[in-house]
């Protein structure tokens, strides 16, 4: 299933590793905030969420880090990339 299905069906969570103050500054409506960094922390509660997780950031690589991390776990989860794109494809797909 593509990035651009999942948001149209509007399934999965859209996560948004970035810091807490890159997320105010600007990000997807509806995604939360769990920064890279914080991720092993969070394992139990990122099982909780509904998947796919959508992993974004600011240009894909934290994202892509994350999801290493997490397919490892056994967590269904894609790299959105950049943010900015995830919510480009959000906003096409209302």
């Amino acid at each position: 299933m593509t990035l651009q299905n999942i948001l149209k069906e509007k399934k999965g969570t859209i996560v948004d590793v970035r810091s807490p103050e890159e997320f105010m500054g600007g990000n997807v409506v509806g995604s939360i905030n769990i920064p890279l960094q914080e991720i092993p922390q969070r394992l139990e509660e990122l099982k909780t969420l509904n998947q796919p997780i959508i992993l974004c950031c600011a240009s894909g690589m934290r994202s892509g880090q994350a999801h290493g991390f997490l397919n490892q776990q056994g967590i269904t989860c894609m790299n959105g990339g950049g943010w900015t794109d995830v919510n480009y494809y959000q906003v096409q797909t209302n």
